[in-house]
């Protein structure tokens, strides 16, 4: 006799594999790799108004379009890679969100210039480790916190664009800076 034990997940993972996927494996993991980081900070922003499953259907698309994210050749990026990009089905095909990756690639590296790596500017946000909450139910975890407030802030004052609170919010959750996994989810012990 075989016994299947389902795992509890954090409600919104639902039943899509790739969604699963990405909430079993990736989704709330400390994150400390600066062209992951960047990738996050870059999909992040374009999901503004858009659901997150939809970004994640263009992920590969998005690392094909964009250089594999990377933030030296986003920062060249001419106005012919740019249309280019317009005319892409692969990604949300939004000049605002196309021209802020390119702003935020110059961003980012005047970032990683000042600090070392963007990884140590942006965990300062968290004293350098995650924010663990206990959240019962999905229902709890806010949108957007004071720590995402400074960081959108802060982000914004460098002449980073798409990274309002919520966004960075986000982007915190993403990248495990905040551990925003339900407490009865079988991920919340383990991130």
């Amino acid at each position: 006799m075989v016994h299947i034990i389902m795992k509890t997940r954090c409600k919104w993972a639902g039943t899509d594999p790739l969604y699963v996927r990405y909430h079993d494996t990736e989704w709330g993991v400390p994150l400390h790799d600066d062209r992951k980081l960047f990738e996050f900070l870059i999909l992040e922003g374009a999901q503004a108004g858009l659901s997150w499953i939809t970004i994640l259907k263009k992920r590969e698309n998005y690392r094909k379009a964009y250089d594999n994210f990377d933030p030296r050749k986003i920062s060249a990026y001419s106005p012919d890679k740019i249309s280019s990009l317009l005319s892409d089905k692969g990604i949300i095909r939004n000049r605002l969100k196309i021209e802020a990756a390119v702003q935020n690639a110059k961003a980012f590296l005047s970032v990683q210039e000042e600090f070392g790596s963007f990884d140590a500017y942006i965990w300062q946000f968290t004293d350098g480790i995650p924010i663990k909450n206990r959240w019962k139910s999905q229902e709890e975890i806010p949108a957007k916190t004071e720590k995402s407030d400074a960081m959108s802030k802060d982000l914004k004052k460098r002449g980073f664009k798409f990274t309002g609170p919520t966004i960075c919010y986000a982007f915190m959750q993403a990248v495990g800076m905040v551990n925003d996994h339900t407490a009865d989810c079988f991920r919340y012990d383990e991130v």
